[in-house]
This record gives C-alpha cells, sequence and structure tokens, in this order.
C-alpha cells in the first residue's frame, strides 16, 4: 500500500493528466516514472476511480460531433435514462483470508460474469477465475466502488 501523502499525490496528478485527456495506459507509465514506483494498470484505475472526472465525456462530445454533422431531423428527443440505485455488481468479502493475501472474495459483474478478487500483500488488485464475459470499463467502475464499500 502507498503512504497517505504519496498516494494523494499520485491522485492529485492522474486527476490532472485526465482532465488533459490522457488515458490511463499513458498515466501509469507516467506515475511509475515520475513517482518511481511500480503500480499496476488495477492500481491506477483503483486510484483514478476516486477523482471526481466524467469517465463519459469522450463519449458524449464523439456523439455530439457525430450528431452536429447529420441534417436536423423532425424526431422526438428521448428521456434522459432515470439514475440508478444499483450498479448491479455484487462484491463479497471472504471471511478467511487466502494465504499470501490482505482480502479476497467474489465479484459477480452487472453483465453476469463471475470471478473471484484478491488484494496481495503489496495491494494490488487482481481478479481470477473469470467466467461469462470479460467486464467493461463500466463493469470495473462499479466493481471498485462497490469493493471500496466493501472493504471499509
Amino acid at each position: 500500500m502507498l503512504e497517505k501523502n504519496l498516494e494523494k499525490e499520485i491522485t492529485a496528478y492522474i486527476a490532472s493528466r485526465l482532465a488533459e485527456d490522457i488515458e490511463l495506459k499513458d498515466i501509469q507509465t507516467e506515475v511509475n516514472e515520475k513517482f518511481s514506483q511500480k503500480l499496476t494498470y488495477m492500481d491506477i484505475r483503483i486510484l483514478a476511480s476516486s477523482v471526481e472526472y466524467d469517465w463519459n465525456a469522450g463519449e458524449e462530445q464523439s456523439a455530439e460531433k457525430q450528431q452536429d454533422e447529420k441534417p436536423a431531423a423532425d424526431v422526438p428527443a428521448e428521456p434522459a435514462p432515470e439514475p440508478e440505485e444499483s450498479s448491479g455488481t455484487v462484491v463479497e468479502v471472504n471471511k478467511l483470508v487466502q494465504p499470501g493475501t490482505l482480502a479476497s472474495g467474489t465479484v459477480k459483474f452487472a453483465n453476469g460474469a463471475t470471478a473471484t478478487w484478491y488484494v496481495d500483500q503489496m495491494g494490488r488488485l487482481g481478479l481470477d477465475n473469470l467466467n461469462g464475459a470479460q467486464p467493461g470499463e463500466a463493469d470495473m467502475r462499479d466493481f471498485m466502488t462497490e469493493l471500496r464499500k466493501v472493504l471499509r
């Protein structure tokens, strides 16, 4: 696990780079070089999930650009989707800690896939035994959010 001050500094750096539309894989490389760390992509994703950032902004801008390029049509606007109370992702923690881990458990993603997860002694998060479709970005964000809740 990172020292709290270093974690805050790295999280602030991630936030600034995300604001510049830099991809997480590139931020991972930068963080490891700048802060002399060996953080995994998953570590960066976990830290980035705590950042106030509109993860859909790039998709929205792309959709707006495509909409601007299309001729206007008399199509009624679709109603805004209702906010969801639950992501549909369920994370459980094992009562017995697996050897070589700090914590472990299971996850059932909203897309129906299941996996086991663990946090190793270096604080790295990992997934094993994935059954079903590969979880997407939104599934992973929901997983990390739910994992934080159950580990508090």
